[in-house]
């Protein structure tokens, strides 16, 4: 189509600076009178082009020129590198590629480069970086994937998913797949699988359109509820792990945390992990559960 080849043009030239007709022709497979036609119509619009005729001569855009002037503001620019440079942090096929041609042509967005991500952990290696690519490539193929899995009660098992999403929540990254083990879509933390194996069979399940992340209301209704005393000194970490409504001030310096959470060697090991800053007020069984815990780690050192 002719608007395709228009704008495919418009970017290589700009990528190239200065070109002649004949290669132009050459290049996308027309006579050099349509590309004149063609220089004609994007003159018309707005795109300021150049011919000049003779030695060195070719077609160019008026130096300076950058295709934002005439499509895009600065914020949509500002938004598509972003956007290039998030999966560019994920090792997304060809996307540093793209970056580069996107920088060439929005030039002033690079300068400054005021934004880096990175969505690994500090002191990770490329690993981490390439298993990214892998997983979004099963995904969009559609083949399965093997892992060992190690759950929150640091059981180990062998799993195999049909991998449906692949999901930034938090600090962490999730795979959203159906579960073979399991016969049933589960959640998996991309930290706790190792070995994974893209293999060559391939599914054709797709995520179910009212599938949501966030748990039934049902469920949490029965989850207890926890009241948690914490020391100034460790405030910090409090805003960054609780939600605002969760955390208040007491009268005499210290935040009490309420929220809602299940029993299990998770909750108890992050508790654990606020050392003597925090102190559990409710419910009583998870009092006397830390307790015995705490038990137990100061008995290694008698």
């Amino acid at each position: 189509m002719q608007i395709e080849r228009l704008v495919q043009m418009v970017f290589y030239i700009i990528n190239r600076e200065q070109v002649t007709a004949k290669k132009l022709a050459d290049y996308f497979n027309v006579s050099t009178r349509t590309i004149y036609r063609d220089i004609n119509t994007l003159t018309v619009a707005g795109i300021p082009i150049i011919s000049a005729k003779g030695t060195g001569g070719g077609i160019s855009l008026i130096d300076g020129y950058t295709i934002d002037k005439s499509l895009l503001s600065k914020e949509e620019q500002q938004n598509i590198f972003q956007g290039l440079q998030m999966l560019q942090a994920t090792k997304f096929p060809n996307a540093e590629i793209t970056l580069s041609k996107i920088g060439a042509i929005f030039r002033n967005v690079l300068e400054p480069k005021w934004l880096e991500v990175d969505f690994t952990y500090w002191g990770s290696d490329e690993k981490q970086k390439v298993r990214i690519s892998e997983l979004q490539y099963a995904i969009i193929n559609k083949h399965l994937i093997t892992f060992d899995y190690f759950n929150s009660e640091l059981q180990t098992s062998n799993r195999i998913i049909e991998p449906l999403r692949l999901v930034f929540k938090s600090h962490a990254w999730y795979i959203v797949g159906y579960c073979r083990n399991k016969q049933d879509i589960r959640i998996f933390r991309l930290s706790r699988m190792k070995e994974i194996q893209i293999i060559p069979e391939v599914f054709e399940r797709e995520l179910p359109q009212d599938y949501s992340l966030t748990p039934n209301c049902n469920e949490a209704i029965n989850l207890p509820v926890f009241k948690l005393k914490f020391s100034p000194e460790i405030a910090v970490r409090l805003f960054d792990e609780f939600q605002e409504n969760e955390v208040s001030v007491c009268p005499d310096g210290s935040y009490m945390v309420i929220f809602q959470y299940e029993l299990s060697n998770w909750t108890f090991n992050r508790l654990l992990s606020y050392g003597k800053y925090v102190e559990v007020i409710e419910p009583k069984i998870a009092r006397t559960m830390l307790k015995e815990k705490a038990l137990e780690i100061a008995g290694m050192y008698d």
